[in-house]
């Protein structure tokens, strides 16, 4: 399986500019609105150490790390559910996406519009999520009206959604998002064919400003009453967020690694901006990789933390679910410091494993079928 990110947020608050810097291709990010009208699409390789070292010890003739599909997908605003600013269009590209990464504008820059001509980070989270949840809300009054006839049937299944549905509403009404709503795992089934945006993880990515102390923290003005209110909105709803400098990211895109290192280090950084949504987005979806490893190539594959060794297999191929007969298996740091598969074999370090087993984040794996 593949992560697909969606990147949203208000007009001018730096999504073209952070997707630019993820995927190193160039789309417009001019100063108006609307720039961005069809998603532009990246695919970007997953930030893994592990992966390069197992290369070099099978000396692989192929490296594929595993992928992150990035969608640059254009500005929202108030009113978008409605049809303003071609807010239906926008909000259909969300739906396809696995997590949306909302980023939101912290900075101040008098030559850089915003669409409501101030800074106010909460309040442009507010319109977002407005404009999500009232689209969610034609959704589930659109579908309460198609299975009304069911529903007076008797039909099991609808009178079960219909129940379903009229959460959701209630929640939504009530200012709340669809991932607010808990339900059984049978009643889940039914919730993801409704393709709820709300009900997708949302990630806020905080896009600063270069401050000249340091890349990873706030400069002075960015420390105010509205940031404060932020982090206590994040506590509240318990959600996930990141502080990255979308522009900064952006002028390192096409600096070599150490020269991106060096020059990270003089602005006070130490961590890759990118790298840390690619890696806040794998967290949120409990995702992991598993290696395979040889001399044709070296390559990481994408599943669910939890999968068994069948479901893990068909990620490369349905054969290796369908007719698994068995894996072996070493986590890849103890292959490294063996030597080799033989001598792992040797001392018992290779693991035979059936369809019961749970593949492990860093596994080296060999299907048998």
């Amino acid at each position: 399986m593949s992560l697909s990110i969606g990147i949203v947020g208000l007009p001018n608050v730096g999504k073209s500019t952070l997707f630019n810097a993820l995927t190193k291709k160039t789309v417009p990010a001019e100063n108006f609105p609307f720039c961005t009208i069809d998603p532009s699409i990246g695919v970007v390789a997953v930030p893994d150490e592990r992966l390069w070292k197992l290369s070099a010890f099978s000396n692989s003739a192929k490296t594929i790390p595993a992928a992150v599909e990035f969608v640059d997908i254009a500005g929202l605003v108030k009113g978008a559910a409605e049809g303003e600013g071609l807010g239906n269009q926008f909000l259909s590209h969300i739906r396809e996406v696995d997590v949306i990464a909302q980023v939101v504008r912290i900075f101040e820059d008098q030559n850089v519009l915003h669409v409501n001509s101030a800074i106010d980070p909460l309040s442009d989270i507010e319109t977002i999520n407005l404009e999500l949840t009232l689209a969610d809300l034609q959704t589930v009054t659109k579908r309460r009206g198609n299975i009304e006839k069911d529903v007076k049937r008797g039909d099991k299944e609808m009178v079960l959604e219909a129940k379903i549905l009229e959460r959701f509403e209630r929640a939504l009404k009530e200012g709340g998002l669809a991932s607010s709503v808990s339900f059984t795992e049978e009643e889940t089934k039914m919730v993801r064919r409704l393709h709820l945006l709300t009900s997708k993880p949302i990630l806020y990515i905080l896009n600063k400003k270069a401050g000249g102390k340091n890349l990873d923290d706030l400069s002075d003005g960015e420390k105010n009453s509205h940031f404060e209110k932020l982090i206590a909105f994040f506590k509240k709803t318990h959600s996930p967020w990141i502080l990255v400098d979308a522009k900064i990211e952006d002028e390192l895109k096409t600096l070599d690694k150490k020269e991106k290192e060096s020059f990270r280090s003089e602005l006070g950084g130490k961590d890759d901006g990118t790298d840390k949504l690619i890696k806040k987005g794998y967290e949120m979806l409990s995702l992991i990789t598993f290696f395979t490893t040889g001399e044709d190539e070296t390559r990481g594959w994408t599943i669910k933390e939890g999968s068994t060794a069948p479901l893990a297999g068909a990620a490369i191929h349905t054969d290796f679910r369908d007719k698994f007969i068995r894996a072996d298996v070493i986590n890849w740091e103890t292959l490294l410091q063996v030597g080799s598969f033989a001598k792992a074999r040797e001392r018992g370090l290779l693991r035979t494993e059936g369809k019961e087993y749970i593949v492990s984040d860093g596994d080296v794996v060999e299907f048998k079928i």
